[in-house]
């Protein structure tokens, strides 16, 4: 396929820090209009490998492209086509939601008219609009996973990048989330999902790839990465953590003694 298919390229992707290699010579290809999940346990590499596609964190090694276009020739272009939710949600605390969008909107030169509407649009499809002249030090973490939602969506971008975005949100707005999403996808977009949570991987994406020890063991169309098996047991299976000894908690089983026989039982 030529790179134009492609929303995100890397090859040979390698970052060290110090003696530790983050991200060991990775190849990693996300088709246009995929909706993407990056899996790996912690430590694997996810979080290093999204900054370096992300323009972020500079690789040592190694190639990407996003949306077609070299991304460390001019990071600063390429962000402009980019929607980011990440892992650590570094937001302005002095600020509330709208003047938060309202920042982020000037910053990527979009006029007030656009900002005003489509803050509105946002607040009210993620249950803010109560909070729109709170501050954001105020915020749920839950609250705060969706004014960054908002941010990554305001300009319009035809790559969203989400690091676990469902996680601490209420199941309404997760269901509002993944209409949007959905949207995204309808329009052309692509969306590149990094998520502990195999289920929600499974349900969403179309493609998959496995990390770990910062190397790519599984890349794919979910029904290749699945090969007619549960995710989670690919996943084991991948890590090699179903080759793992059972943990074996013993002392739990004092629980079901009577309650004269449990120590600590008296309070």
């Amino acid at each position: 396929m030529p790179l134009s298919d492609f929303a995100i390229h890397a090859h040979g992707l390698t970052k060290q820090f110090g003696q530790h290699t983050a991200v060991d010579r990775l190849d990693l290809t996300v088709p246009r209009g995929s909706m993407f999940g990056l899996l790996g346990p912690n430590g694997a590499g996810k979080s290093t490998t999204l900054s370096m596609i992300t323009g972020l964190l500079r690789p040592d090694a190694g190639l990407v492209t996003v949306n077609g276009v070299s991304v460390w020739p001019d990071p600063t272009a390429v962000k402009a086509g980019i929607g980011v939710v990440p892992e650590n949600l570094l937001l302005f605390e002095r600020l509330s939601a709208r003047e938060f969008l309202s920042y982020v909107g000037r910053f990527r030169h979009m006029t007030d008219e656009s900002i005003d509407a489509r803050t509105n649009d946002l607040l009210a499809v993620l249950d803010l609009e109560s909070a729109d002249d709170k501050l954001i030090t105020d915020f749920s973490m839950g609250m705060r996973k969706k004014i960054s939602l908002a941010a990554a969506l305001l300009h319009a971008p035809p790559l969203l990048i989400l690091d676990e975005p469902f996680e601490s949100v209420d199941p309404v707005s997760q269901r509002s989330i993944r209409q949007i999403l959905d949207q995204l996808l309808d329009a052309g977009g692509t969306v590149v999902l990094s998520s502990h949570v195999m289920a929600t991987v499974e349900e969403l994406c179309d493609w998959a790839a496995i990390m770990h020890h910062g190397q790519l063991l599984r890349h794919g169309p979910m029904s290749e990465v699945r090969a007619g098996q549960r995710l989670d047991d690919v996943f084991a299976q991948t890590i090699g953590s179903d080759a793992l000894p059972p943990t074996r908690l013993d002392w739990l089983n004092t629980f079901a003694a009577e309650p004269e026989n449990r120590s600590g039982a008296e309070l």
